[in-house]
């Protein structure tokens, strides 16, 4: 049966998240009516409120949700009613991509998860007063009390899980702790800079504390992030306002610059300078998402050492089997992610992004349960 539940609706580029009421679309075949526990914000949705990222306004965002199975529809088989789940990323599962184990290159990405705001048929999983909205958002659009979700963005987790602090796991941190884990892999005894700690760079360094690395750097111009960053296993801290990044990462390496680099910020000449703070062979990851078109530089002969740059999305990371041990490593008091988060109510959520803008947080989730 339809659902008129609360969503934060954005009307078009530009504006605010304003609370109403909608009515979710019946559960099909392969989808999951989830009713919301919490849900990450993540500066992918903020690009698309921004005009930065097309999508289908008006409509309802999120995708790092976290909640409660309400009703499944026919053929699932990951959930049940009354499970405790988190969502991310939607896939098709058949495509070569998806069959290999690499579901961020899913074929269908883009439109599925993006852009369209709607199923892969053209239809819309919520309304309001009779028209429309973009919904579908990476297979879900959390930011409401419930959502029909696809059945490829849901990953069972246990009933003891702290959903409203298990949230970012969909998005945020995926990314940081996949790019390290998944694409990265660095050797024992190698070195890795983070440039940007945000939620997904501290997910990153999180992800290198658990490695036995010989230094794990965290550049940003924030010195409370810096200081969380160290808290969090980050050998050396740069701060960007005030310090020469590349003497200090010189410094911090004896001259050779760091095997690996992750650059999270999006800003292109941050971006150039991770690719040049990179040793002889060093690999700088590319996570940041700016908008369509942005453009970097670099000096092509600095790259003939062997060095090399490579695009990651959602860290490379198949939910399915990643969320799941991320939940792991939280339960044994491995990734402290509870340290990034700071709740909020579904009608705070400008006020979130403006915290997270200046600093104040690093991950705000929104804690239904207040709504």
């Amino acid at each position: 049966m339809t659902t008129t539940t609360q969503a934060a609706v954005v009307e078009e580029p530009g504006a605010s998240f304003v609370v109403q009421d909608v009515l979710l679309d019946d559960v099909r075949p392969g989808e999951v009516l989830v009713r919301m526990v919490g849900a990450g914000l993540c500066h992918t949705d903020l690009g698309v409120r921004a005009g930065g990222i097309p999508f289908a306004l008006p409509g309802v965002l999120g995708h790092e949700g976290a909640g409660i199975v309400v009703e499944v529809g026919a053929g699932v088989t990951r959930v049940r009613p009354g499970d405790k789940a988190l969502l991310s990323f939607t896939s098709c599962g058949s495509c070569p991509n998806c069959r290999a184990g690499h579901p961020a290159y899913c074929a269908t990405w883009v439109p599925d998860n993006l852009i369209t705001g709607t199923r892969r048929d053209g239809t819309r999983t919520v309304s309001r007063g009779g028209a429309p909205l973009g919904g579908h958002f990476f297979g879900q659009s959390s930011f409401a009390a419930h959502a029909v979700v696809d059945e490829r963005s849901i990953v069972k987790v246990d009933d003891e899980a702290p959903l409203e602090y298990l949230a970012p796991l969909g998005c945020g941190v995926q990314t940081g702790f996949g790019t390290v884990w998944n694409v990265l892999a660095p050797a024992p005894g190698s070195t890795i800079a983070v440039f940007g700690v945000g939620a997904v760079g501290l997910a990153a360094v999180m992800a290198a504390n658990l490695l036995p690395l010989s230094g794990v750097i965290a550049v940003d111009r924030l010195p409370g992030r810096l200081d969380l960053a160290k808290d969090l296993g980050a050998t050396h801290v740069v701060n960007g306002e005030t310090e020469d990044v590349a003497a200090a990462v010189l410094a911090a390496t004896g001259g050779r610059g760091v095997d690996h680099a992750i650059d999270t910020t999006a800003v292109p000449a941050v971006l150039r300078a991770a690719i040049d703070a990179l040793a002889v062979r060093g690999t700088c990851a590319v996570v940041g998402a700016p908008p369509a078109g942005t453009e970097a530089s670099f000096d092509v002969q600095d790259l003939l050492p062997g060095k090399r740059i490579v695009g990651v999305t959602l860290g490379d990371g198949d939910p399915e089997s990643l969320l799941p041990q991320l939940v792991e490593l939280h339960r044994r008091g491995r990734l402290p992610i509870e340290r990034l988060v700071r709740h909020y109510r579904l009608d705070e959520l400008d006020q979130a992004a403006a915290d997270m803008h200046h600093g104040a947080t690093v991950k705000p989730v929104v804690r239904f349960s207040d709504v």
